[in-house]
């Protein structure tokens, strides 16, 4: 329903994951019997998650230890683990650089160059521990490095930007052919992010095997406050889902939807697969692992643009080990950790066995959701944010 602005503008209201509540049903399951695996083209996984291509969460050893959790971890092929041999000095600099002086520091250690060399040698790295190997490039760099990922044994290429669409239009350079690109790209290719029904729908006949769902919900970045773009993340999960329809009708073909940012706990992961992702894209989450590079700190791949970050490093306090935050056991009921095994939960509770079961869960407004009831809790500073 339109909302009127003014005289001359309407808007349509959307609604973000902490204004939604699942509405359980008249059946229960048992949680044994909840079926959390997820494929994602060829490649098999037993929950539904992909660690997101940041630097502070994904390091080759994180990749592969995401993997033997059953996740896909996602390297960053622009990131420090391409720009340098040992990026663990820098690392250490970011970590103890004053909170001044952080994004400049960020923009100084990214405009090392791209070694190519390095590119290879980190899929190489991933790809001989036996896990299913991802890597994400920017559309601007997509063309120049995207080969020797290839070449180098990736499984799955994820195209990430700010807002990538399907109908780049430049005067001054040639733009990246999407459709024409993963036509002859010899690997499955995600692609991403969007926010609207139309540009989920038009990624999705680029040929892509996913497309990402989210413009600046993630916990690092500052794109919706610089650009002030964006959709609430349940209304573009929905929308998202629904180009999934409209496309599976008109094709045959199914595109999964994988909700990228604004998810801290497995409540708000079970909220997304209820509005119609198939898996979700987590960074934050992930940054409270003891085992992640940014130790204790987080940032994005968009907070060291040379000339306009849209993204802050944030500090995050270290939850548990990788396992631990994932698959559990978790140790306080705030959330933060065994994410799957709340989603596994949440699932048995309202009575689905599936993913594509939980999609098709109810959902209500419900804008005291958190907070009703939670007095006691929230003047305690107990369970509550």
């Amino acid at each position: 329903m339109a909302v009127d602005i003014g005289i001359g503008k309407t808007a349509r209201r959307v609604y973000g994951l902490d204004e939604i509540a699942i509405v359980p049903t008249r059946r229960t399951r048992d949680s044994d019997d909840v079926d959390l695996r997820w494929q994602l083209d060829a490649y098999p996984f037993s929950v539904p998650m992909m660690g997101a291509a940041m630097d502070s969460t994904m390091s080759p050893a994180t990749v592969i230890e995401v993997g033997r959790l059953g996740g896909l971890g996602v390297l960053n092929l622009q990131g420090l683990w391409t720009r340098y041999q040992d990026p663990l000095p820098i690392y250490q600099e970011i970590v103890e650089a004053p909170r001044d002086r952080a994004t400049a520091l960020l923009q100084e250690v990214y405009r090392e160059p791209v070694k190519e060399s390095l590119i290879g040698d980190r899929i190489k790295q991933v790809r001989d521990s036996g896990v299913i190997t991802a890597a994400s490039l920017t559309p601007q760099n997509t063309l120049q490095h995207a080969h020797l990922a290839a070449e180098a044994g990736l499984d799955l290429l994820v195209i990430q930007g700010t807002v990538v669409s399907a109908e780049h239009v430049s005067t001054r350079t040639e733009p990246l052919n999407l459709k024409k690109f993963i036509a002859e790209y010899p690997v499955p290719v995600v692609v991403g992010g969007c926010s609207s029904y139309s540009m989920a729908l038009h990624l999705m006949r680029t040929g892509a095997v996913g497309i990402l769902v989210g413009v600046g919900a993630g916990a690092a970045s500052a794109t919706r406050k610089v650009l002030g773009v964006g959709v609430s993340q349940a209304t573009a999960i929905a929308d998202a889902a629904g180009a999934r329809v409209h496309y599976l009708l008109e094709t045959g073909r199914y595109v999964h939807v994988i909700a990228d940012g604004g998810m801290r706990t497995g409540g708000e992961i079970a909220k997304v697969i209820a509005c119609g992702a198939d898996a979700v894209m987590l960074g934050s989450p992930l940054a409270a692992a003891s085992e992640a590079p940014g130790r204790g700190f987080h940032w994005g791949m968009h907070s060291y643009h040379p000339t306009l970050p849209r993204g802050v490093r944030i500090q995050i306090p270290t939850r548990g080990s990788l396992r631990e935050v994932m698959l559990g056991p978790a140790t306080e009921s705030d959330g933060f950790t065994n994410l799957f095994g709340a989603l596994r939960r949440a699932m048995s509770t309202t009575g689905y066995s599936n993913v594509l079961e939980f999609q098709r869960a109810e959902v209500a407004v419900a804008p005291s959701f958190l907070h009703e009831g939670k007095q006691i809790q929230q003047a305690q500073r107990v369970g509550m944010d």
